[in-house]
């Protein structure tokens, strides 16, 4: 059956907040779909003629690069610092955290599974926004109806935008949903947007060449802060004492971190540190991550 594309733009308009403006158009027309395919085909994606989530993000992501009065917000550093669990507080080693109660936390609006009692967690996802920030990646998050526990800002500020014993809405399937936890770590990816990050203050991001993910091997692309692969961490030590998390990720036949899919993983009984790809071979987040070797650094 056919899409009625004209239709489906419509109702993502709807969804996710944007207008045939962007696309220079005034309608949603045939004209409309048009435009969408031109724009998808510049940019290397499926040019289908929809504005999906995909699109939406990379269109989201340029018009707010080119808003010149963007300031980023900067948390204030606490004496302790503590993520939110069924209900009670675990220490964390990092300065900077902002849960999403607080004034100018982040917030899950409604995109998730709702644990009263205490769910069974066995599992870290990791997970890059493609986003420029994660202010955006919040909104982005509740306006596609999915969700996340933590983000990591490009300051290495974390927030919490939902208690842990919830189940979010992040990990691809039902199964790893239930019984993970996830972040979404601020990056935009594209080299593109490297100006914007030296633009407002954050400094020139580290460039990943020749990272392999399901057998490929994937173009230059923009990396973590050194701040961030240090939140990470700070959060990873948190949830393995506090959730008993094991300090572990799958690993190759070389006894490396995995550069593809994992069964154990996919079924959501593996117990340890994974990234996206490594449920599903529809994901390349976070390629380049070395896992077994931050995991070997917590003390």
């Amino acid at each position: 059956m056919a899409i009625d594309k004209v239709f489906y733009n419509e109702a993502s308009a709807a969804k996710l907040g944007w207008d045939p403006s962007w696309f220079g158009c005034k309608e949603h027309d045939e004209a409309l779909v048009k435009a969408i395919r031109n724009w998808q085909k510049q940019r290397g994606l499926t040019s289908d003629g929809m504005c999906g989530p995909s699109t939406h993000r990379r269109i989201y992501n340029e018009r707010l690069a080119d808003i010149d009065d963007y300031e980023p917000y900067v948390a204030k550093e606490k004496d302790e610092s503590f993520i939110v669990h069924h209900g009670s507080f675990i220490p964390i080693e990092w300065p900077k955290v902002v849960l999403w109660s607080e004034h100018d936390g982040l917030k899950i609006n409604k995109a998730y599974t709702p644990y009263f009692k205490k769910r069974k967690i066995n599992m870290f996802v990791n997970h890059w926004d493609v986003c420029l920030d994660s202010t955006t990646c919040a909104k982005v998050l509740n306006n596609r109806g999915v969700s996340v526990h933590f983000c990591i800002d490009n300051d290495g500020t974390i927030y919490q935008l939902l208690d842990t014993n919830h189940a979010a809405w992040h990990g691809s399937t039902r199964k790893v949903n239930h019984r993970s936890i996830g972040v979404e770590i601020a990056n935009a990816y594209y080299p593109k947007y490297q100006s914007w990050y030296k633009r407002k203050g954050f400094g020139e991001r580290p460039m990943i060449e020749g990272a392999q993910v399901h057998g490929k091997t994937l173009d230059p692309f923009m990396g973590f802060y050194p701040i961030q692969i240090q939140a990470l961490q700070a959060l990873w030590k948190a949830v393995h004492l506090g959730i008993n998390i094991p300090l572990a990720c799958p690993l190759d036949l070389s006894g490396n971190t995995s550069t593809t899919t994992d069964r154990k993983v996919t079924a959501g009984t593996f117990k340890g540190f994974v990234s996206h790809y490594h449920v599903t071979k529809k994901k390349i987040d976070c390629a380049g991550l070395d896992i077994k070797k931050l995991l070997s650094e917590i003390k």
